[in-house]
């Protein structure tokens, strides 16, 4: 039996897309324990996998607002210690960035990453004791599977399973009868798909008696979300969400419309139908990829219009 320790800190979608990996090695070797360090606000996401035993937070993100304080210094140590007390057979950097690189070393134990040519930074590349490449052109999905089937000798022949197992949770708050999700939340304006879209799509799933379900994450995403639901009939906005109560929203639904979000990985990942919109990125590389209904439509600089969103969302509804 193998006991690793996997370092893929974030983000949400990064750390989604580095699921199928797991689950293919959890077949091709059984018997393998494997750790997982992430950053503490995602740590909800690997928790949700059977194959990982433990979950190590990292908090970079809050260290750095206050990297002289006591109580920083102390979780370092704590993370330290957390890292070098199991005795780990193998370190798999699934990241390839220097801070990665940085963190997979403290484990004390042999490190697997990229090569070169392949790491995100290549001068990762350079603290690992085993590399192996990978085309950078590949989906991120694809690149995290063959990296760990290199690392551990075995081949790829399934589509990609992401494993998840979420919890049942009472969410009183969602309509009674089917509904729909549409994720119009992201975090960059040029990301976003124009309001009157939103409404128009949300006014046929209505028509196909499904309710609409508007998630949010911050104040400005609320707000939207609240002035959207006023246009829709039997809207709901969503409370603020915990990850895993996330995942059991989308796995619940008939079908998930989003923006290039992490959320809409999570719906892939919960083998929801799913149509993902891109307005101000491409998707070859990290659009939603599923052995489930999964379609990527638009590109930078050319946002579908809903005529198309609505036919991909029916192909949706038909193959749930």
């Amino acid at each position: 039996m193998s006991k690793l320790l996997l370092v893929r800190l974030s983000s949400m979608g990064d750390i989604i897309h580095t699921l199928p990996a797991l689950t293919d090695l959890a077949r091709a070797r059984p018997g393998t324990t494997l750790d997982w360090v992430v950053e503490e606000g995602f740590a909800e996401l690997p928790r949700l996998h059977p194959a990982v035993e433990r979950v190590i937070p990292f908090a970079l993100r809050r260290w750095r607002r206050s990297p002289l304080a006591a109580s920083t210094h102390a979780e370092v140590a704590s993370l330290r210690r957390a890292l070098a007390e199991p005795g780990y057979d193998r370190v798999i950097d699934a990241q390839g960035l220097i801070k990665s690189a940085l963190v997979a070393r403290l484990a004390g134990a042999p490190v697997t990453g990229y090569d070169r040519h392949s790491a995100r930074e290549s001068l990762a590349a350079l603290s690992y004791t085993e590399c192996h490449g990978v085309a950078k052109n590949l989906h991120a999905i694809e690149r995290a599977r063959l990296l760990f089937a290199g690392a551990f000798d075995y081949r790829i022949d399934t589509p990609p399973d992401y494993g998840l197992a979420v919890p049942p949770l009472d969410l009183p708050w969602r309509p009674a009868g089917a509904y729909a999700v549409l994720l119009t939340a992201t975090s960059r304006a040029d990301k976003e798909w124009a309001e009157p879209n939103w409404t128009a799509l949300g006014l046929r799933l209505a028509a196909e008696g499904l309710a609409c379900v508007l998630p949010w994450g911050s104040e400005p995403e609320r707000v939207r979300a609240e002035r959207l639901a006023q246009t829709l009939p039997s809207a709901v906005v969503a409370p603020r969400l915990g990850l895993t109560e996330a995942a059991r929203l989308l796995a619940d639904a008939r079908v998930v419309v989003g923006v290039d979000t992490g959320l809409a990985h999570l719906a892939a990942a919960v083998a929801t139908p799913v149509v993902a919109i891109f307005c101000a990125s491409d998707p070859d590389r990290t659009g939603v990829l599923a052995g489930s209904y999964a379609v990527n439509l638009g590109a930078r600089g050319a946002p579908p219009d809903v005529a198309t969103v609505w036919a991909a969302t029916l192909q949706g509804l038909a193959a749930r």
